[in-house]
């Protein structure tokens, strides 16, 4: 079959992503039943169910349920990015969310990618009547730097270390959360916090309780002279959290995949990741920044060859 000039109807090709989906999960089948024996599971591996991975991920499950018959697709609550990765490469999950920062040359080649999808944005929240104006003041405080695991993790270190703080901050390991927990609580003068515009966790924080963002634009091209060129300058405006406009460092978000899901099933996961950007956005205006031009973008992680061809179909 020459799979280049397949192009089944709608019904076609959900009955073609299950059949090749079975097939490719249980090889002792020798054909594909008009009636699969139990529905697939897409499990999507995402992060703190406060986060933008999460509310991004239950958006795309539902997608992924209403449009693909035979699929169940779920979320899993995860530490975010670098387990992710962990998960989506070792079978554990067959998609999830990373930052580009948290893959390294040995991780990316344990997976690929489906898209780049909007930026994450590193966050340095603090009480508003807190000495901790800027990064250096941080120096002797006590400061969650992100769960074990997470994207926020990774950043933060990084940025502690290029601003030489690494050993001069006291450091707490802890999920969205529980940092928001621990600042109002006073546990920890500050907490970084990787995501993408805006993170509903600190939303809810600056309604409530007075609260100061810090600028970090400035630590942007020492990270990139140390770690690479994936880091930019982003914005956080007024508008996000009413709070004072500051910038920060950003990094690119990638939705990652197993290497072996079959070519039809990413295909399809793709199309539905580009053509229902709408509703997705409704679930958070993050994932409305998604742009077939910009998705393709994934360096290190090769797209799958699924979402390949689907972006040549598309010619974004």
């Amino acid at each position: 079959m020459n799979r280049g000039r397949l192009r089944p109807g709608r019904r076609g090709w959900a009955r073609l992503v299950v059949c090749v989906l079975l097939l490719a999960a249980l090889p002792q089948l020798g054909g594909c039943r008009d009636e699969p024996a139990g529905p697939v599971p897409i499990r999507i591996a995402t992060g703190s169910a406060t986060a933008v991975y999460h509310a991004f991920g239950e958006s795309l499950a539902g997608i992924l349920n209403r449009e693909l018959p035979g699929v169940r697709a779920s979320v899993v609550v995860t530490a975010a990015s670098e387990e992710n990765v962990r998960m989506v490469g070792s079978g554990q999950a067959e998609l999830g969310f990373t930052q580009a920062d948290a893959l390294t040359t040995e991780s990316a080649g344990r997976v690929r990618a489906v898209a780049r999808v909007y930026d994450d944005l590193l966050h340095l929240v603090t009480l508003a009547g807190s000495p901790v104006r800027t990064l250096a003041d941080l120096t002797g405080r006590r400061v969650s730097v992100g769960a074990p695991g997470s994207g926020t993790a990774i950043t933060a270190t990084r940025l502690l270390d290029v601003a030489q703080l690494d050993g001069r901050v006291r450091q707490q390991h802890l999920g969205l959360d529980d940092s928001v927990a621990a600042l109002r609580a006073g546990r920890v003068d500050a907490f970084f916090f990787s995501g993408g515009l805006p993170v509903r966790a600190v939303r809810e924080l600056t309604a409530t309780t007075a609260t100061r963002v810090v600028d970090l634009g400035e630590w942007t091209e020492p990270l990139r002279r140390a770690h690479g060129e994936v880091y930019v300058t982003r914005d956080i405006p007024r508008s996000a959290y009413r709070t004072e406009p500051v910038s920060t460092v950003a990094n690119p978000n990638y939705l990652i995949v197993r290497t072996n899901l079959p070519d039809p099933l990413v295909r399809e996961i793709t199309r539905l990741l580009m053509e229902r950007r709408t509703e997705l956005a409704r679930a958070h205006p993050a994932a409305g920044r998604i742009s077939p031009r910009s998705a393709i973008a994934t360096d290190p992680v090769p797209l799958h060859p699924g979402a390949t061809d689907w972006y040549r179909r598309a010619k974004p």
